[in-house]
Parts: C-alpha cells; structure tokens; sequence
C-alpha cells in the first residue's frame, strides 16, 4: 500500500476523515455566510450601520460563549457540543433563507440569526480543539493542523466566498443562505456518524459537589498563569495582534490607494495573503515539529509582520501581493505549529479551557486594534503607523523568548515529532492514552 504524504496522512483515519469533512463545510459554510449576508443587507436596503450592527452582533455573541465553551468542552463529549452548534446554525439560517425566498426577511431577523450563529461559533472552537487530539494519535497532530491551515483559506476566504457570489448573482442572497443552511447540516451529519469519545475530566462521585462553571473557567485561567511558555506566547501574541491586526485590516486598504489600487487590487492582497497561508500550513505539515519548537513559532509570528512595512513605503503593487503571501505563509505555519502545542502540551481535560482563553484573547483584541488604527494613523501618520505594526512585533517576540526563557523549556520539554517514513499505525482505539501533561499541576479549585 502506497504511503500517504506526511501532509495527508490522517486521512486514513475513518473517524479523522469524518471529522475533517464536517469541519470542511463549517468552513464553507461560514464563506458562503460572509457574502450571502452582506448582499441579503444590501437587498434590505441596509446600509453600513446595518451591516456593521450584524456583523457586531455575530462577533459580540462569539466572545460572550466562548469561555463558557471551554469549560462545557471539558465536562460534555465534544461530538455532541459540535452536532448541537451545527445542527442550531444550519436550522436558524435556513429559517432565515426561507423567510428571504419568500420576500418577508426583516433586518432584525438576520440580526438575531447572526446573534445566535456567534453564540453557537464560541462553543464551536474549544471543542473542535479539544477533540482532535481524542481521534489522532499524537504524533500526527501537527499534520492535522497543517491540514487544517491550509483548508480554512481555501474554503473559507475563497471557494465559500466565490459560491456565495455566483449564487447571489444568478438567484438571490437567499439562495446563497440556503447553501449555507446545507453545509451546515451537512458537517452536523458527518459529526452524528462520529464515536461519543469519553470526557476526559474526572469529576466528584458520590455526594461531593461538583464544580460550577465560573470554577472550571478559573482552574483554565489559573492553569495558563502558571505555566510559562502558554503565558507568555498568549501575552505576545495578544500584544501583537493589538499593534498588527488594525493596520493589517483597516489601513492596508487605504495604502492600496495610495499605490493606484483600488477594490480589484485589495481582493488580490487578501488573496495573496489566503495562497500564502495554505502553502505554509501546507508545508509545516509535510516536516517534523521543529526541536526548536517555541523559538520558531515566536519567531515565525514576529518575523512575519515584518512585510506590512512594505505597506508603510508606499511601495509598488507587485510587492505588495508578495508582502501580503509572505505574512500569510508565516502567520499560518506559526498556528499551525501553535495548534499541535496545546494539544500535545495541555493536560487533556483543561485543553477545552485553554483552546477558549486563546480564542477569547484574539476576539478581545481584534476589535480595539481595528478601532485605534484609524486614529493612531491620524495623529503619527500612515507609514509611521505601518512601521510600528511592522517593526515592534519581532522585539516583542525576542523579548518573550528570552524573559520567559522558552528557549530552555523547549529543550526541557521535547515533543516526538511524527512517525519515520513509512510508518503505518492503525487508527488510536477510543479512548486512547491521553498525551503526558506539563509538569506545571493546578490545584483543583
């Protein structure tokens, strides 16, 4: 039997491969999404305030959940939370999908649905996070990731996007959200043909009291206060995101024009930026995990910010569209190798809090950079504010490497780093051994 490549190679797990295909949709779902409501506003003669007002409402309802998620994640079997949040997005955007063929959508409608799919996304993320690592064997989890990374821009950012599109143009906005109902209950049904993997927590027997949730949320909280090279990757990244991610989304369209671009010229960037992604994803997966794994990721992630500069110097198009796949491809990588950390490193019954304190620290931080960028860029100007976005995050980076001395931890806590050539394990049995824990032990709250 031929070997797969290292990339592709837990696809032959059937369950992987039902769990990989459910994720797919979600991903095409979520890009058909984007598009179909941006139309369906425009059709309900909304404008900007309306839009933004849904688009707010999706991304409020994503941070209200997420950590509730994480602790849901450890205490319930991940394939239920999945099937539940699949099956309440695919049920409420066909109802809004029927409402708009009938030509009787309001706005507050589509609001509410988008309210109710962001809720739905915060408890998403944690338990996809949290039951990847129940279904592959350790030592593929990078693969995985890989594998991952490069699909989410595919399916998400281009393929979701481009149906949306057609669907729009040829029928109506509703069409397209009747796709997006489809995929989602499509993932729902690839998710009820899954193994209920067993919770990974053990909780009081008897007549103990068991923890509340607000509990649970703590002991995550306290886990990554103690245990440093979490604390100090999530404190990095967090601060990056808040110089990077403003001028990246909100400034780079202006610095396009400036160049003598325009929307077509935008599209191309992001474009590049998605491309470059895969590929890195594409291309971490098919190597082993660095040794040097925490110096690499760190660097990866402040290194590749470096490129926005590009934007700041009013350079020329094509160096733009090189900057933009070069920030994607180590942006990706960097995550991909993030991804395979918290699952090898965290403890399995704290890895659906600490997945929810990632995902809770990025939503926190996104709107505000975005919200600051347009005033920093007025009061230093445009290419200061793009030097800054650029320049501070590798200090930033080295700062953290060295003041948390992760380049020490990263030696004294070795990860196998995939199969040899050729090897072919069989499917883990469920449950499965969970992954060694970090040596850092959270008291029970």
């Amino acid at each position: 039997m031929t070997a797969l490549p290292r990339a592709l190679a837990p696809l032959r797990l059937p369950h992987y491969r039902l769990l990989a295909a459910s994720m797919a949709l979600s991903l095409l779902a979520a890009g058909l999404w984007a598009v179909a409501v941006v139309w369906q506003v425009v059709a309900l003669r909304g404008g900007p305030a309306a839009l933004s007002l849904v688009a707010a409402l999706s991304a409020g309802g994503m941070l209200a959940t997420t950590l509730l998620g994480g602790a849901l994640a450890d205490r319930l079997p991940q394939r239920r939370i999945l099937l539940a949040t699949d099956v309440v997005q695919g049920g409420t955007v066909a109802l809004v999908a029927a409402l708009s063929l009938t030509d009787v959508l309001q706005l507050w409608h589509l609001a509410a649905v988008a309210l109710v799919g962001g809720l739905a996304m915060g408890m998403y993320y944690p338990a996809y996070s949290a039951l990847v690592p129940a279904l592959v064997p350790a030592d593929e989890l990078l693969a995985v990731n890989g594998l991952e990374g490069m699909l989410r821009p595919v399916l998400q950012n281009a393929a979701g996007p481009a149906a949306a599109g057609f669907l729009v143009a040829a029928w109506s906005p509703g069409a397209a959200m009747a796709a997006t109902a489809a995929a989602f209950l499509l993932a729902g049904a690839c998710l009820w043909s899954l193994p209920t993997t067993p919770v990974r927590r053990d909780l009081p027997a008897g007549g103990e009291a068991t923890p509340g949730l607000l509990a649970d949320v703590r002991e995550g909280f306290v886990y990554m206060v103690r245990t440093p090279w979490l604390l100090a990757t999530l404190l990095f990244a967090s601060l990056m995101l808040l110089v990077f991610i403003g001028p990246l989304e909100v400034l780079v369209p202006f610095a396009i024009k400036d160049a003598g671009g325009g929307p077509t010229q935008h599209g191309y960037v992001l474009a590049a930026f998605g491309v470059g992604g895969a590929v890195g994803s594409l291309v971490v997966a098919s190597l082993r995990l660095p040794r040097r794994y925490l110096t690499v990721m760190n660097l990866l992630w402040g290194l590749g910010c470096v490129p926005l500069v590009v934007f700041g110097l009013g350079a020329e198009l094509w160096l733009m569209l090189v900057a933009g796949a070069v920030m994607g491809a180590t942006f990706q990588a960097g995550m991909v190798i993030w991804g395979t950390l918290l699952q090898r490193r965290v403890p399995p019954e704290l890895l659906g809090r600490v997945s929810s304190l990632d995902f809770f620290v990025s939503l926190s931080f996104m709107p505000l950079s975005m919200a600051l960028a347009g005033t920093v860029s007025q009061v230093i100007g445009l290419t200061t504010t793009f030097l800054v976005a650029g320049l501070v995050p590798p200090v930033l980076a080295v700062v953290a490497i060295l003041l948390w001395r992760l380049h020490v931890d990263e030696l004294e806590h070795p990860l196998d780093s995939g199969p040899t050539d050729g090897d072919e394990r069989l499917e883990p049995a469920i449950p499965r051994p969970a992954a060694p824990a970090d040596d850092v032990l959270v008291d029970r709250v």
